[in-house]
């Protein structure tokens, strides 16, 4: 069986997908098709997508050849791999690999934790450092800033003036600024008004994008877009 033949064949556990407008990162107000997978071991304390957390739940399961199916009818050049955290599945790099080949541009929001050494050179990544207000901070794995690179972006969810401070130390610590394309800071959807992160950083005249997810905005939290 050739790679294309194996690539078809590969299962994933999908939680939805869906075209929509990219609400976050730089390719904001673009259309893409969104490729939801299915578990991720992190349970950020304000996470919005709780039902793609369980990595034993089996959601939907498509094949690539379902994927691609999609994709194409989708009509959009973007495909966004999101979750979860889409690298936990087997044959998601490969598959990836396939999309860009094909002159897809390919978004990967990815939490972080998890090795992204591998993950093909033209793919935008977009990957998140995980402040103490989630829960999470200890799972951050600062390697994976060796592999950042001048196309992607990094995000950090900002839920208080302490995770605005540590976000802001991160940043000097590891030279952010010269690593990749942007650096977002996105405030906790219903918890923190931007109006305030907007205050800090212009205070700062820090060198950040305020993150706002236009979707949410457009049709709220709601699945599906």
């Amino acid at each position: 069986m050739g790679a294309f033949e194996t690539i078809m064949k590969f299962k994933f556990n999908v939680s939805e997908v869906f075209t929509s407008i990219q609400g976050e990162g730089m390719h904001t107000g673009f259309p893409s098709v969104f490729i939801r997978l299915q578990g991720c071991e992190l349970r950020c304390k304000w996470c919005d997508t709780p039902y793609a957390l369980d990595l034993k739940e089996r959601a939907t399961m498509l094949s690539g050849e379902d994927l691609l199916n999609k994709i194409y009818s989708s009509g959009t050049k973007i495909v966004t791999i999101t979750g979860g955290e889409p690298l936990n599945q087997k044959g998601i790099l490969p598959f990836m690999k396939f999309l860009c080949d094909n002159n897809f541009i390919v978004i990967l929001e990815t939490n972080g934790h998890l090795d992204i050494s591998e993950v093909d050179n033209r793919i935008i990544k977009i990957m998140d450092l995980k402040c103490p207000g989630s829960g999470m901070e200890k799972f951050n794995r600062y390697k994976n800033l060796e592999y950042l690179d001048k196309k992607d972006e990094i995000k950090f969810v900002i839920l208080n003036k302490q995770d605005y401070n540590w976000a802001k130390d991160k940043i000097r610590e590891f030279d952010l600024e010269k690593k990749v394309a942007a650096i977002h800071f996105s405030p906790v959807w219903g918890e923190l008004d931007p109006k305030y992160l907007a205050e800090w950083i212009i205070n700062d005249a820090l060198p950040v994008r305020l993150n706002l997810q236009v979707h949410k905005y457009i049709w709220g939290n709601i699945r599906g877009v």
